[in-house]
């Protein structure tokens, strides 16, 4: 039987690092400005939610279906406008916290287009 990229990652304590190298990106990263500015003061629920996304979309626990059912995350992404400066904030962060955490070149080369086609379709605006 093979290992969920969720178990390939090295499961909740590199996913909680993985989300927290994330936020941390985009608190800092210039480049993020404008995904960073659509977002709470206080990102400590959006790290949360994300970490819980993940969680599920990796093949884990599906935490955050447990709590709020389907994620519809395009749906859930409109109240803010979306635009390619904001995805490509997110998308930078995203892939940079991701080459720093997770050490499996083959699973990040397979998943990190899918995360790209997503942070892509949140485009709203």
């Amino acid at each position: 039987m093979s290992m969920t990229p969720y178990e390939a990652i090295g499961g909740e304590p590199v996913l909680r690092t993985l989300t927290k190298r994330f936020y941390a990106l985009m608190d800092t990263l210039p480049e993020a400005k404008a995904c960073r500015d659509i977002h709470p003061k206080d990102m400590t629920r959006s790290e949360e939610k994300l970490f819980e996304y993940l969680s599920g979309w990796l093949g884990g626990p599906p935490l955050f279906t447990d709590k709020y059912g389907h994620p519809m995350l395009r749906r859930r992404h409109l109240p803010a406008k979306i635009g390619t400066e904001e995805a490509d904030g997110w998308l930078l962060c995203f892939r940079q916290a991701w080459n720093e955490v997770v050490t499996d070149k083959a699973l990040g080369d397979a998943l990190l287009p899918q995360v790209e086609a997503l942070g892509r379709h949140m485009i709203n605006v």
